[in-house]
């Protein structure tokens, strides 16, 4: 055997090795994944294509043809996907703002920070619990409009509701967004941004053809992760007003919640299903999105 040989040998021994170990190290993950995420979602696929739990016979899409038809969750779905489209370019927009105000030199930039990171470590009770200090029909917002001669307003049952749940929504995810982007910010290289000032570009210019491409992967993630929150809303909405609420108020949670506490599986996996295509194709559009505009900076 020649010398090359030998080496190359010796090269495509160590590679094996450094694969069968990557691989090993994978295993864990993939077992975890595979039980936890696949083999539940394969039951959910089954729940969906079947007409009861007990019978077990096959309908295909019978179950997601009744699904669509529902009322109940005609009005859950439009709800929530009101909540989104408000709350969450909302919660995006304005964590960018904040954090592009606390890039600068501000007095009181510190207490700023941590007032809008509070919420974070408030427990969801203790949030709904002032929230309903303040617009519960005799919370503190009534009685100071009294004093103007105003009637009392049951809020969570009013054309308000969905405005104070964003409200909520916002003062508990602002902060978590804002250090995100924070630190997105300060990645951005101050060498580019000095170039940029050379040449004469002002603050917007920079803002909008510099930092935003360079924040492009973290206004992605920030866009998913308020998605995901805005599904989780639920929690909130629940412990302000039951398991029947204004309609106003009533989301794919609601709805689903009261599938699983009716028994009515297919109904609640073709939900799930349907929820989750929603969130891939929301997903694949980002992702699409972010390839696009941030291909400029990695060129």
């Amino acid at each position: 055997m020649s010398f090359p040989e030998k080496i190359r040998r010796k090269q495509n021994k160590k590679k094996h090795k450094k694969t069968v170990c990557s691989l090993l190290f994978l295993a864990p993950s993939f077992i975890g994944v595979l039980l936890f995420f696949f083999v539940p979602f394969s039951v959910v696929v089954y729940y969906s294509m079947i007409d009861n739990p007990v019978r077990k016979n096959f309908v295909l899409f019978d179950n997601f043809i009744a699904l669509m038809s529902n009322k109940a969750f005609q009005m859950a779905a439009a709800n929530t996907l009101k909540f989104t489209l408000v709350s969450v370019p909302l919660a995006v927009i304005l964590s960018l703002l904040m954090a592009c105000m606390l890039d600068k030199s501000i007095p009181f930039k510190s207490q700023f920070r941590s007032f809008f990171l509070t919420p974070m470590m408030v427990p969801v009770a203790s949030v709904v619990l002032v929230f309903q200090v303040i617009f519960n029909q005799n919370g503190v917002l009534n009685e100071f409009l009294s004093v103007f001669g105003q009637d009392k307003i049951d809020w969570f049952k009013s054309d308000y509701a969905m405005v104070i749940v964003v409200i909520l929504f916002l003062w508990k995810n602002l902060g978590y967004n804002m250090i995100l982007f924070m630190a997105g910010l300060a990645a951005v290289p101050q060498e580019v941004m000095d170039a940029a000032k050379m040449d004469g570009a002002g603050d917007f210019q920079m803002f909008v053809h510099l930092k935003l491409k360079y924040l492009s992967p973290t206004i992605f993630f920030v866009t998913i992760f308020s998605i995901i929150n805005s599904f989780k809303v639920f929690r909130e909405v629940y412990l302000l007003t039951g398991d029947y609420p204004y309609e106003s108020l009533y989301m794919l949670q609601h709805f689903m919640n009261n599938a699983f506490q009716s028994l009515n599986y297919q109904r609640l996996s073709a939900a799930a299903i349907v929820m989750s295509l929603f969130m891939i194709v929301i997903i694949g559009i980002l992702f699409v999105a972010e390839n696009h505009f941030g291909k400029d900076v990695e060129e």
